[in-house]
């Protein structure tokens, strides 16, 4: 007995990658097709019925475009206090939030040194979201930001005392 006789021989007619490329294409042709017809139905609802086919309950919401940013530097060790006027970080944001599909994203940071902690809790983290906190506050205070257009979060591995505010396209809102 040898390998050979393991095999079973192959079969006359097509060959097997015939096979494969007419399905390939006929599954090309499907979805040419699938793109043809979607494009006069309503988009939203197409997307919820596919999401809906596939068992998927919520929409996620793509992360803003970040286009440009501004910062706030130099805080004192353990401080969330302003380091300076925060008048051209107010004018810069209220300029920038003018266009409806813009965001801001506020970013506390501390250095990560032991002295740069917040002194109730000892912790970077906490020093670092008041720090955020603070150059929110200013901007609400002055009107700069219209309500919901701004987020608060921590940014990690901070190696200075600063807060960044970044300005995202958001794209059109819903």
């Amino acid at each position: 007995m040898t390998l050979d006789d393991d095999f079973p021989e192959d079969a006359p007619g097509r060959p097997a990658w015939l096979m494969t490329l007419a399905d390939l294409a006929l599954l090309l042709v499907g979805f040419f097709v699938f793109i043809q017809a979607s494009q006069h139905l309503d988009q939203t609802a197409l997307a919820k019925g596919i999401r809906e086919g596939f068992g998927a309950d919520t929409v996620v919401q793509p992360e803003p475009m970040p286009v440009a940013a501004a910062a706030m530097l130099n805080f004192a060790p353990g401080s969330a206090a302003l380091p300076s006027s925060p008048a051209g970080l107010i004018a810069w944001a209220r300029e920038a939030t003018r266009d409806p599909r813009v965001v801001l994203k506020i970013s506390g940071a501390s250095d990560g040194s032991e002295s740069d902690v917040d002194v109730a809790t000892g912790s970077n983290a906490v020093l670092a979201a008041d720090r955020a906190r603070a150059i929110a506050a200013e901007l609400a205070r002055a009107h700069a930001v219209p309500p919901g257009r701004m987020t608060i979060v921590n940014a990690t591995g901070g190696k200075s005392r600063s807060v960044t505010v970044t300005l995202g396209f958001a794209g059109e809102r819903q």
